[in-house]
């Protein structure tokens, strides 16, 4: 028996774990980073292209067909309950989790509904996701605890909590409304 169900359910894992890799991995270096960019001006263009990226991950994913009324209200809503959350974040090194943990939010998610459509039990993929994405968190957190200069930080856990919650939201918001435009469609 295969591990994954199809080439796209391999692909999206590898992905995911890429990233997870990513995130890890610049830890260490992230503060002198992020320095850097502050220093050049770029620490803010560099969040709004991934930020950009992920947003523009999600309703390409979901609206792969051309949206209906409700599918753009759901977008639009979509897009105001970011930028809300955006400008809330005291720091653009707060605003990254926005970017960080969507991507590993809506990754999993995908992978695991992949699972599911090829004809694999995966119990609730939505909560599977979440709290994957939120555990990675955690040990980002914790790995954090253990670095010089930096610290962990609980609300960072409830910022990853509630990205990788809002990304599955607006993920499985916007299918909704292409299967139900595909349905009326049809019918």
């Amino acid at each position: 028996m295969d591990v994954f169900s199809s080439n796209r359910e391999r692909r999206l894992w590898i992905f995911f774990l890429v990233v997870v890799v990513a995130i890890y991995s610049t830890l260490a270096t992230a503060t002198r980073l992020t320095g850097m960019l502050r220093e050049y001006g770029l620490l803010e263009i560099s969040f709004a292209i991934g930020a950009l990226t992920v947003g523009l991950m999600v309703i390409l994913h979901s609206l792969k067909s051309v949206p209906n009324r409700a599918g753009f209200a759901i977008a639009v809503g979509m897009i105001a309950v970011y930028v809300l959350v955006f400008v809330r974040m005291a720091t653009p090194e707060e605003r990254t989790h926005l970017v960080e943990y969507g991507v590993v939010a809506i990754l999993a998610f995908e992978a695991l509904s992949e699972r599911c459509r090829n004809g694999r039990r995966v119990p609730m993929p939505a909560m599977i996701a979440i709290l994957l994405a939120s555990a990675i968190g955690v040990l980002d957190e914790l790995i954090q605890s253990v670095l010089p200069n930096r610290v962990f930080d609980w609300r960072d856990i409830l910022f990853n909590v509630l990205t990788a919650i809002m990304a599955i939201f607006s993920t499985i918001a916007l299918s909704w409304t292409r299967r139900r435009k595909l349905a009326s469609d049809r019918g």
